[in-house]
């Protein structure tokens, strides 16, 4: 499932080296804008603590954890949406990405230049949700003007349904709101997913704070952004890039003495990684014996053939049933065997919705 998230912003906010901490790659970061032309794809894999509690009851031979696909997309300037600063270019990037995480400078730095001259995180947020929007509403207002005609001279309920739909889209960018806001049934909501529109993608704000604000604990600009997001209903984070990035060179046992040293568990990084795996509407479920520990991605509500087709499409296709337990209970009864023993040990059919942690085997026929 090779789903992607885009990094975006404006200029010199961070994400290259945001970019660069959660891919551990050495993508270009520097002190002028567009030094990120072209963009940085990195995989990385999901933090999930349950897999060591797995393996601590399990030990299989290898252990094999999800994945996500970041992608650091150049800077986006005001005018963006007419091709400012190869604006078109750096759009049609994040057309094809799955969520968006939205880096916002919340620190203040003399030497680190600001593209608009000052640090303001809410104009900042303004400039780059206005210009997908304006992108979104060329692209709207194009495609309504195909479709009107040929939806008023035809009885086709598909057709009819589409100009329904994009024109309630058209509306709403009209007005300034986002692709997201409006309300679409299930059979509606193809057509929205076809115009792969920028604003119908969730949105995880990053506040990127100094290491100074990071250990206390914010500022006040971190507040006016996450009360913006909670506005939107979107989510936001604090993190603060240039330390995560240096902490990100460092080994294991470096790694956790200095998040020690911050009174943290574990990088912030990781928690960001999560939050974006979520906004996706992902969970994972496990396949677990002594070859392997396995982790493997779905969406939520999937039922189990069809998550069983993420390992093959043969498991899906010959499906029998699903042999089942969630983690929680190979956690409190120590084994298999226990887990058995308690009951706890479940045999579903075709309709079984995979719950988040559940560990499975899938019996099948071709």
């Amino acid at each position: 499932m090779a789903l992607q998230v885009g990094i975006v912003g404006l200029p010199n906010v961070g994400k290259s080296t945001l970019f660069n901490a959660l891919t551990s790659a050495k993508a270009e970061a520097a002190n002028y804008p567009f030094c990120t032309i072209d963009p940085n794809v990195g995989v990385v894999m999901v933090p999930d603590p349950r897999m060591d509690q797995i393996t601590s009851f399990i030990q299989p031979k290898s252990v094999i954890p999800t994945a996500m696909e970041f992608v650091d997309i150049a800077g986006i300037v005001k005018g963006a949406s007419q091709g400012e600063g190869l604006g078109n270019q750096f759009l049609s990037h994040i057309r094809q990405t799955d969520a968006i995480v939205h880096v916002v400078r919340c620190f203040d730095d003399p030497n680190i230049i600001h593209v608009a001259g000052s640090v303001d995180p809410l104009r900042d947020m303004e400039i780059i949700n206005t210009e997908l929007m304006l992108a979104d509403l060329d692209s709207v207002e194009k495609k309504l003007k195909r479709v009107e005609k040929a939806a008023k001279s035809t009885t086709d309920k598909k057709l009819k349904m589409e100009f329904e739909v994009t024109q309630k889209l058209y509306e709403a960018l009209s007005k300034g709101l986002p692709a997201r806001s409006v309300t679409l049934d299930e059979l509606e909501e193809p057509f929205r997913k076809d115009l792969h529109l920028l604003t119908s993608k969730p949105v995880l704000y990053a506040c990127n704070v100094s290491d100074t604000d990071f250990s206390a604990g914010g500022n006040e600009w971190v507040t006016d952004v996450q009360k913006r997001a909670q506005e939107e209903g979107n989510k936001s984070l604090m993190i603060c890039s240039a330390m995560e990035a240096e902490i990100s060179q460092l080994d294991k046992a470096e790694q956790k003495e200095f998040l020690a040293s911050m009174g943290a568990e574990e990088p912030a990084l990781h928690r960001l990684i999560r939050e974006a795996y979520q906004l996706l509407g992902l969970q994972t479920y496990f396949t677990a014996g002594e070859k392997e520990v396995r982790a493997w991605t779905i969406r939520a509500g999937t039922k189990a053939p069809q998550a069983a087709g993420v390992i093959h499409t043969d498991f899906e296709k010959g499906f029998i049933r699903a042999e089942t337990y969630h983690c929680k209970d190979l956690f409190q009864y120590k084994s298999e065997a226990a887990v058995k023993e308690a009951g706890k040990y479940r045999v579903e059919g075709k309709e079984y919705v995979v719950q988040d942690g559940d560990i499975l085997f899938f019996r099948f026929n071709v």
